[in-house]
């Protein structure tokens, strides 16, 4: 699957510091966790990848989950100095830690930063009290902005995320909202339109009818404001939802949506390497258990088809503005990329796509439109 000797490792960290209304993470909640157990595990799952994955370069790692902000620095420091020892980093390291907007995980900034980590992604999701509380949010735009500040003073690279096209959201009130943003001086900012997910709270209110999110209109309107803005601001689109000033897209992501090899440690994480898929258990005391067991927290493990890669690669890829190759598809799928890509559907759409050589491409008007325009252009493996 990778074109080089890169890694990306994720560290997945599943506990939460209190039930989140808008996601499935609720049975993670926990007390009283034994963190000397949590790092011999965390560092014998980072053992196993290594032993799997001999020879590479660590490119990028990031810490997400639950609130990984909360892991004691000593935990992150053991990790980073695993996956130095086990690998050895490559030139520019990226290490990011996902972090809360809070006072409390903001005092341990420095902690973290003192650690090892480089790079942090602040999920301030809104710069409005009321959006902060519909969003279910515990903390406020003053305690966010609190908090991006120490993360400025704290990490050499900043990122933080908004999310836009939220119910009854007009182009005026979203673009005074992004200009405060954009005004922060971040070199990385993340923008997503608001989407029910299955399972949620917000499916529930909208199944009731008590929540309805714009319109396609109106969320196309959002969001070519959104890519206007950033533009202008020397942010442009990157991937459909990130922006970055040039040299600093996050190179973690880059490596899901290159489709290059990662593995993924801790309960629940995912992983794309040599060509299989990894699957670690989600439960952390069965993850826990299967470490003693096995000396690793994988559930599951399968060889990924040749068609199947290649699908996947197209998926991620076309987020990305660079789009894809399709010499690299073909060479994935193990078969011409026209078995892979109907590309009779490409050339009857060439104000959504193009195809330039091997390279393939979303244009600025297709993203609009890509959760249509993918299926009718990518086959399925």
């Amino acid at each position: 699957m990778a074109d080089d000797n890169s890694l990306a490792l994720y560290v997945h960290w599943p506990f939460c510091v209190s039930k989140c209304p808008y996601c499935d993470f609720n049975s993670h909640v926990r007390e009283g966790v034994d963190q000397a157990q949590w790092r011999a595990a965390l560092l014998a799952d980072l053992a196993h990848e290594a032993r799997a994955l001999p020879g590479r370069r660590v490119s990028s790692i990031f810490f997400g989950g639950g609130t990984p902000s909360l892991m004691p620095p000593g935990t992150v420091a053991a990790v980073i100095g695993a996956a130095e020892a086990a690998w050895g980093f490559a030139d520019g390291v990226e290490i990011t830690l996902e972090a809360n907007p809070s006072s409390v995980e903001a005092a341990r900034f420095g902690d973290i930063a003192a650690a090892g980590v480089n790079r942090v992604s602040l999920g301030l999701q809104a710069l409005d009290d009321a959006a902060l509380r519909f969003l279910g949010r515990a903390h406020d735009v003053d305690e966010g902005l609190r908090a991006l500040e120490t993360a400025q003073a704290a990490f050499a690279r900043v990122s933080f995320d908004l999310i836009y096209a939220r119910p009854g959201q007009a182009v005026a009130e979203w673009e005074r909202e992004l200009a405060r943003a954009l005004a922060f001086g971040t070199e990385h900012l993340s923008l997503y339109q608001l989407t029910i997910e299955p399972g949620t709270r917000f499916a529930t209110e909208a199944a009731a009818g008590r929540l309805t999110i714009p319109d396609g209109d109106a969320a196309a309107d959002l969001y070519e404001a959104t890519q206007a803005m950033t533009a202008a601001a020397g942010l442009p689109p990157y991937e459909i939802s990130n922006h970055a000033r040039r040299g600093a897209e996050s190179r973690h992501n880059l490596a899901y949506w290159r489709y290059r090899d990662y593995a993924g440690i801790g309960p629940g994480a995912h992983g794309r390497r040599l060509g299989h898929a990894t699957r670690r258990r989600r439960k952390p005391e069965n993850w826990l258990a299967a470490i003693d067991r096995n000396g690793h927290g994988i559930e599951a493990e399968e060889a990924l088809p040749p068609a199947m890669q290649a699908e996947e690669a197209l998926l991620m890829g076309l987020r990305l503005a660079e789009g894809v190759d399709l010499a690299r598809i073909a060479r994935l799928g193990q078969r011409p990329a026209g078995e892979l890509v109907d590309l009779g559907a490409v050339a009857r759409l060439p104000e959504m796509v193009r195809l330039a050589g091997d390279r393939l491409t979303v244009l600025p008007a297709g993203m609009l439109l890509l959760d249509a325009i993918l299926p009718a252009i990518v086959r399925a493996g």
